[in-house]
């Protein structure tokens, strides 16, 4: 099973890059994020891709977020659903084959802290539902929360900087330790430079002097039988890269 992200930052602006990306990497599931766009405005090849069922959830210009599940993992297309605390075109969910996958965007607090710790703290209840039903669930997409230091290039660290507060971290930890992991942590701890954002200017994405903002979580469960979690980064024009995970 092969289970992708990506902020896209634009769908119309990219749909080739992803409509391509997505006929070369045939994932199972593809979580996307920040499509700036309402369903009817993006582009019908993306929407009509053979073996694939597909669901845009956002409005014009701002947020929004969307899933493409192969037929193949999914015979029949599934219900796609919404948590109650989704005001914004924010997060999307549906299960089949036993999981649940989440195509989940963060706001990224620059406008309204409050707003983001709100969504973390609703976020680590619907983990904490999740875990406690005994449900197997993926959480994907731009968390807009860098971790730990590691996750922040030394160049780009800095301590009152949105996105690597405290605060921040520590709903990030929450909504983690509901039963998920981390997986490009846990298969890759030791690597520093790993990151899936970087500012668009001075070169920073060639530089790779970025920060880690996209995951991949999963159950411990699923999460054990994940062989590769990797950062795409020379994917694309949009300013975050895929992440892809492989399970066996």
């Amino acid at each position: 099973m092969k289970i992708a992200t990506w902020n896209v930052n634009g769908i119309r602006a990219r749909h080739a890059q992803v409509q391509a990306w997505i006929e070369r990497e045939r994932p199972d599931i593809v979580c996307l994020q920040e499509l700036k766009a309402a369903s009817d405005q993006v582009p019908t090849a993306l929407c009509e891709m053979q073996g694939y069922w597909c669901y845009w959830h956002g409005g014009p210009g701002y947020s929004g977020v969307g899933l493409h599940v192969s037929q193949v993992f999914a015979p029949e297309r599934p219900s796609f659903t919404h948590p109650s605390f989704d005001h914004e075109h924010r997060i999307v969910a549906f299960e089949a084959a036993g999981i649940v996958v989440c195509s989940v965007y963060v706001p990224n607090g620059g406008k309204d802290f409050a707003a983001k710790m709100r969504f973390l703290a609703a976020m680590a209840e619907y983990t904490r539902d999740f875990d406690a039903a005994g449900r197997t669930v993926v959480v994907c997409g731009d968390l807009n929360v860098a971790r730990t230091e590691s996750d922040v290039h030394p160049k780009e660290r800095k301590p009152r900087a949105i996105g690597q507060l405290p605060e921040e971290r520590a709903a990030l930890e929450q909504i983690i330790g509901h039963g998920l992991v981390d997986l490009g942590r846990a298969l890759d701890p030791d690597n520093e430079e790993m990151f899936t954002w970087w500012a668009p200017w001075r070169n920073l994405r060639q530089r790779n002097i970025g920060w880690r903002l996209d995951y991949i979580l999963a159950s411990r469960a699923l999460a054990a039988r994940a062989v590769s979690c990797s950062v795409q980064k020379d994917v694309g024009t949009s300013d975050h890269a895929p992440v892809v995970a492989v399970f066996i």
